[in-house]
């Protein structure tokens, strides 16, 4: 049963390796983003995607912890 697990592990690893290769090979035209007046140099669509991608990995946890740490918070003093 080890061996099954393993084994579907490193095709969900590898299917999701081919299918962002995929989408950064099918993004490659190059676009400037604006925002409140500040302009970002020309790079590829899936470059903007992907660091949006590992920004939101990065704060969704930080907020999670930061939501769960006040709940805790009032829990504990309501019990006081």
């Amino acid at each position: 049963m080890r061996g099954v697990k393993r084994v579907v592990a490193v095709f969900s690893v590898l299917a999701a390796v081919l299918v962002a290769l995929g989408f950064v090979l099918e993004n490659q035209q190059g676009m400037a983003l604006s925002f409140l007046g500040l302009e970002t140099a020309r790079m590829p669509v899936s470059v903007f995607v992907v660091v949006a991608l590992i920004v939101g990995m990065l704060v969704g946890p930080f907020l999670g912890v930061l939501v769960r740490g006040r709940r805790h918070k009032s829990t504990v003093s309501v019990r006081n």
